[in-house]
């Protein structure tokens, strides 16, 4: 094909400039495509994590409440092969309850503690450090119980969170703070929830 005059100018100025710049133009689309497929390979893994992780929980919440071994199996393959999910969390949660149920605290509280470090949900990881702290003062651990308690959770569960560091302030002889730990969690409690009126009666008990 032939061109005229300018046209060919416009050619061989493109030619020029591609072979200043092509290399580069090229790796620049390969590394667009290689970051596209590395991406949508990542999305399609992990949503076969989550349907994978899901299916596990399943089965963990159908197994017989008494099969503790079988209960602790699940829940620590969740919370090993599938950390990332959200699935992870809830089981060490759900298994934390059945160890607590048979009286191995100490199972409980690592799974527990594993919630608390590492769910991605924030309300489970709030759920469990509640729970952590109510094992930790049967315990009389309190200086425990209360540092947990000071740490940032789900803004959601101030007021539990409140509550029971009142109830931890009152078992340290701590009663002026104790009350003040009340009060604030009958600011945060729904004003028609039983909790509510537990914290109000507690509250009462120490002269308010």
């Amino acid at each position: 094909m032939a061109y005229d005059l300018e046209e060919q100018e416009q050619l061989d100025e493109f030619k020029a400039w591609w072979k200043s710049y092509g290399k580069l133009v090229t790796n620049a689309v390969l590394a667009l495509i290689v970051g596209y497929a590395a991406i949508q390979g990542w999305k399609y893994y992990q949503n076969n994590q989550s349907v994978e992780a899901s299916t596990q929980f399943q089965e963990l919440l159908v197994t017989d409440e008494k099969d503790l071994k079988a209960i602790q199996a699940k829940s620590a393959m969740l919370m090993d092969k599938f950390s990332a999910t959200p699935y992870a969390g809830r089981a060490a949660l759900y298994a934390a309850k059945a160890n607590y149920l048979a009286s191995d605290n100490k199972s409980a509280k690592s799974q527990l503690d594993w919630a608390v470090k590492n769910a991605k949900e924030t309300s489970i990881s709030a759920l469990a450090g509640l729970q952590l702290a109510n094992i930790l003062v049967e315990e009389k651990d309190y200086e425990g119980a209360l540092k947990l308690l000071n740490a940032q959770h789900d803004a959601g569960f101030d007021g539990l969170f409140s509550d029971l560091k009142g109830d931890v302030l009152v078992s340290l002889g701590k009663s002026a703070e104790a009350r003040t730990a009340y009060k604030e969690a009958l600011t945060k409690l729904d004003s028609q929830g039983k909790y509510r009126a537990l914290t109000q009666k507690k509250l009462e008990a120490l002269g308010e």
